[in-house]
């Protein structure tokens, strides 16, 4: 299994904690996806779990990401392109197939739409009273997918 740990006192400033451990989480389902899928579980299985993600945790941090944090960017190319990637990201999920390359493709662009904020997009907020903002508006969304009954990447 991949690493996915959090660094951010290295990496970002402590007020992002919150949005990078919703990252973290992003990160496991995206690694769970690519087990599921390189141990040929049944995909309908794999996509009820994206769909449940999606709804109770990556809708509301989009939503907050694109309320309280790009607009503190300004809209730059580098907001465009996170806001392209929410779109495709959305596009991939709604799309209600159990096909394994949308799966496939849809872990690679979250994966990487995570890194892209995480290592550039997040650099770019240096003013201590946003950073500020940010964490005052931004409560840590729960993950918890321990009561998700069919852990198929057990």
């Amino acid at each position: 299994m991949m690493s996915t740990s959090i660094n951010s006192s290295a990496k970002n400033p402590s007020e992002l904690n919150p949005v990078l451990e919703e990252h973290h989480h992003a990160l496991l389902v995206c690694t769970r996806i690519r087990e599921g899928l390189e141990n040929d579980v049944e995909l309908e299985r794999i996509r009820a779990y994206t769909d449940w993600f999606q709804t109770n945790y990556l809708e509301p941090h989009f939503e907050i990401e694109e309320k309280f944090i790009f607009p503190k960017l300004g809209y730059n190319v580098r907001v465009k392109r996170a806001l392209a990637n929410h779109r495709r990201i959305r596009k991939l999920l709604s799309c209600g197939c159990e096909d394994q390359k949308v799966l496939n493709l849809l872990e690679e662009e979250l994966a990487a739409h995570i890194r892209f904020e995480e290592r550039i997009l997040f650099k770019e907020i240096s003013n201590k009273k946003e950073l500020a903002q940010i964490e005052k508006r931004h409560q840590s969304i729960s993950f918890s997918d321990e009561d998700w009954k069919d852990q198929f990447w057990t």
